[in-house]
């Protein structure tokens, strides 16, 4: 077999990578759906101290893979740590909050369709970022949302309510558009821990401000259940699922990613009816083919139209595999220097 030119190694299957990506960003979405019958469990509980709680151990989790892996710890400099505040008090304090204040204003299902427009937002979003519209990931996006608008059903709520929800939707998409600069340098492991760590703090703040407040308390006991569903709640949804989707992100892009956020309700819908909380309708079973069809068309192709990473290098196509950084071979920046956890 001949060399390749000027000693470079083969590239290996984009395909196969690709696919790979595609699962765990699937898988990712699927947890987070299923989640919230866990979080049913926690309805009487503080939500800010619970949010503070589930990080917190989320954080825990990823810090002790991080060195069970030996996987160095890099002190962030000042332009990823400010980007790190913004993810964590965008995509998972701000979200947190904004979805149990605007169901409270709203229906869920309102609340939930709207959250459920972030594939088409998230496909505008990197079409404006590369200057270049992906025409088939962007129209797949409008079929998958139309379907996640099928399966919640609409509902109704007041002008705050819609506004508290397009707040969601903005923090669901700074989930993943500012996470992209970091995944090069960090990698999926150490942007999810460093976002649950720095999340902790801005939730203590607002508890405690809301407890000057309301008198509302900020962290009670929890019972057995609820102690079942935090732990549930930290480790499978946040940790794990955390990985699964930032690993996948970083190799097909926010576009293409953003599609199985269609698969959120869906999920939700399957974990509900399996439980017996609900049963399945004409209604629900029609948006779950349509987010299906929107998912075939945008996957149909996959070794097409995925974006680049930051560095200018097409995310998976230098060795690495399933989407996730190789930290060990490209360590970030300062990763000798002792290491300061903070974010």
């Amino acid at each position: 077999m001949t060399p390749p030119p000027h000693g470079r190694r083969p590239v290996p299957d984009r395909l196969g990578t690709v696919r790979a990506a595609d699962l765990r960003c699937a898988a990712g979405m699927v947890i987070v759906g299923s989640s919230f019958v866990a979080s049913a469990a926690l309805s009487g509980f503080p939500v800010l101290g619970g949010q503070a709680a589930r990080y917190a151990v989320a954080a825990l989790v990823l810090l002790a893979v991080l060195a069970v892996r030996r996987v160095p710890w890099a002190v962030p400099g000042l332009r990823a740590l400010l980007r790190l505040l913004a993810l964590a008090a965008t995509g998972l304090v701000g979200f947190s909050v904004l979805v149990v204040e605007s169901a409270a204003r709203a229906d869920p299902s309102l609340v939930g369709a709207v959250v459920g427009a972030s594939p088409v937002v998230l496909a505008a979003a990197a079409a404006l970022r590369a200057r270049r519209l992906a025409v088939r990931t962007l129209a797949a996006a409008v079929v998958v949302t139309a379907g996640v608008v099928v399966v919640e059903g609409g509902g109704a709520g007041d002008p705050v309510g819609v506004a508290l929800a397009l707040g969601a939707l903005a923090c669901e998409v700074c989930f993943s558009l500012l996470a992209v600069p970091l995944l090069p340098t960090l990698g999926a492991l150490r942007v999810s821990a460093y976002a649950c760590v720095l999340a902790v703090p801005q939730l203590a703040l607002l508890g405690a401000v809301r407890q000057q407040v309301t008198g509302e308390p900020f962290l009670v006991a929890p019972d057995a259940v609820e102690l079942a569903a935090l732990a549930f709640l930290a480790v499978v949804v946040t940790a794990v699922a955390f990985l699964l989707w930032y690993s996948g992100l970083a190799t097909i892009g926010p576009a293409r990613a953003g599609l199985f956020a269609g698969l959120l309700p869906v999920s939700a819908l399957a974990a509900s009816v399996a439980l017996g909380f609900e049963a399945p309708d004409a209604r629900s079973l029609v948006g779950t083919l349509v987010v299906g069809a929107g998912l075939v068309l945008g996957l149909a192709a996959p070794s097409r139209g995925i974006a680049p990473s930051p560095t200018g290098e097409p995310a998976g196509g230098s060795g690495e595999r399933a989407g996730v950084v190789p930290e060990r071979r490209r360590p970030a920046p300062d990763a000798g220097r002792a290491p300061q956890r903070l974010p």
